[in-house]
């Protein structure tokens, strides 16, 4: 049975991301404080840490290679909405130093563990917001996204006010929801969803996809 750093350097080959050692390390200690905190914080009802290497890092940065696709490698500022443990968020901000992540959650314990997190693992571009997202205060963003936070028609409309002029929003949901691209189109006609992007995430037999959108120029 191989271990933990090893499926991580796997997993990671997989999806083309080449980390460092260290960046490796802060994945490895995010899980950690996953697992550790997981019950008192609520942050997640996985807890063997197989299945969360899996089913929470390496599915949150097969966003990564996308991500950077479409930002070019440039210096970006992200808000991830509904975060929980820092997932995507925590996991982005430590495979991509070029990313300046905003994590916002609507409970308290939990921004307060991303903001933990952040101070553990000395991450300068990761920080928390404890709020409901459309209260939030902050610059517009010019990319919003959130995995398993709410339907798209939501997530729109609650994070439309911080969308930076020429951003986009990039939910990660788990098979094609075409009901809920019908809904969005339905209750915003002037969103245009751009591409859904399949994604393989290894170990993860389901399927997973990035609904790319913006609002029509």
């Amino acid at each position: 049975m191989s271990t933990l750093p090893q499926q991580l350097s796997e997993g990671l080959q997989h999806l083309g991301l080449d980390l460092s050692a260290s960046q490796q390390g802060q994945l490895l200690e995010h899980l950690a404080l996953l697992a550790k905190w997981g019950k008192v914080y609520n942050l997640t009802a996985v807890r063997e840490p197989e299945s969360m290497l899996r089913l929470h890092l390496l599915d949150s940065l097969a966003a990564l290679p996308p991500l950077r696709r479409h930002t070019g490698g440039a210096a970006t500022r992200v808000l991830d909405v509904g975060s929980g443990g820092g997932l995507p968020g925590a996991a982005l901000a430590i495979a991509a130093p070029e990313l300046s992540v905003t994590c916002v959650d609507t409970v308290a314990k939990k921004a307060m563990f991303i903001t933990q997190v952040a101070a553990e693992l000395g991450l300068k571009n990761l920080r928390a917001e404890h709020a409901r997202v459309e209260q939030l205060q902050a610059a517009p963003f010019p990319l919003i996204t959130s995995r398993a936070f709410a339907s798209l028609v939501d997530f729109v409309q609650l994070t439309r006010s911080l969308l930076a002029p020429g951003g986009v929003w990039m939910a990660l949901k788990g098979q094609h929801p075409a009901e809920e691209l019908s809904a969005l189109q339905a209750a915003h006609p002037d969103i245009e969803v751009f591409h859904v992007e399949p994604l393989t995430v290894p170990g993860v037999d389901a399927q997973r996809c990035i609904v790319w959108m913006r609002p029509h120029n």
